[in-house]
């Protein structure tokens, strides 16, 4: 029995516009002690997909599905969010309250899910950041986010999130607003925590050089779907999906000839409330046939991707 296992979600958004559909029947699992990238391009449905299962969706989000479960019991986000489900937001400056120390952002989580007085609490927060590797914690604890750096506040959200003891954490783009050794230094914190407390990992991300770094396996969205879902190795050594390897190629690699251009994706994603019937990925799909237009691919658990010309080639 996996950890977390998701069936069907929908997502849909009501806008003048006529229905946004942001996520559409998104299908995956995760095991304990498993690290999950989560993999697409901006407005693929990977942020909304995590918010719905999180519970953190406007009231005017309609989201449906077959089944959510967490340890095999039906997934009640918020009787388990900031405790067994932990969340690492993308931008901890807009994460944090502006007006609040550290200290009283990180002791609120453990008063309001553990009943601690702040007294009681404050040790708990200062051994927090000192796990996640903030220097003087205890001078840190009565310092404002706006006077610590981009990579110190990254490490209070994840010292917040891990105050609950989670044994799944959600990070949506953790690194996306450092620089690229602090990334490193992030992921790095990331990964290590993740084992040495045995617990889940599903990170949110555009980057397949993040993906890269620290996956166990890596799920491919586009248009609000799943194209491919494989091991790590696998997937980048034998994508299956069209769209997977488009998004492989488009990364800088070192080792090509300097001066040789990088290779985009030609086209855009499809408009989200103007959804086509078949294979979204089609307009844009070297191989793409009449049928990819007409016929909306099935997601092949054998092959790990939807696709209807799938190959490595």
């Amino acid at each position: 029995m996996s950890l977390l296992e998701v069936e069907e979600l929908e997502v849909a958004f009501p806008t003048s516009r006529g229905t946004v559909r942001a996520v559409n029947g998104l299908s995956f699992s995760i095991e304990a002690s498993e690290t999950l990238a989560i993999v697409g391009e901006s407005g693929s449905g990977k942020s909304v997909a995590q918010l719905a299962l999180l519970g953190l969706l406007p009231s005017s989000a309609q989201v449906r599905s077959q089944r959510i479960a967490f340890d095999g019991r039906p997934l009640d986000a918020h009787k388990l969010r900031g405790r067994e489900l932990g969340i690492v937001f993308q931008d901890p400056l807009s994460a944090l309250h502006p007006l609040l120390t550290v200290a009283e952002q990180l002791c609120e989580v453990l008063e309001v899910h553990e009943g601690l007085t702040r007294r009681e609490a404050r040790p708990r927060a200062q051994a927090a950041l000192a796990e996640v590797g903030i220097p003087a914690p205890a001078e840190r604890l009565d310092a404002y986010p706006h006077e610590l750096s981009g990579g110190m506040r990254q490490r209070v959200l994840i010292a917040m999130a891990l105050l609950g003891k989670p044994r799944l954490l959600f990070a949506d783009e953790p690194t996306t607003a450092l620089d690229v050794t602090v990334q490193a230094q992030v992921l790095e914190l990331l990964a290590s925590l993740r084992r040495a407390r045995g617990m889940a990992l599903v990170l949110v991300t555009h980057s397949m050089g993040v993906v890269a770094s620290v996956a166990d396996r890596v799920l491919v969205m586009y248009a609000g779907s799943v194209c491919e879902c494989a091991p790590l190795e696998r997937l980048f050594e034998h994508p299956q999906h069209p769209y997977t390897r488009a998004l492989l190629r488009s990364v800088p690699d070192l080792a090509r000839p300097l001066g040789t251009p990088l290779a985009p994706i030609p086209g855009q994603p499809p408009d989200p409330a103007a959804l086509p019937a078949g294979c979204a990925f089609a307009p844009r799909c070297p191989r793409a046939s009449p049928r990819c237009v007409a016929e909306k691919p099935l997601f092949d658990a054998h092959l790990g991707a939807a696709c209807h010309h799938p190959g490595d080639a």
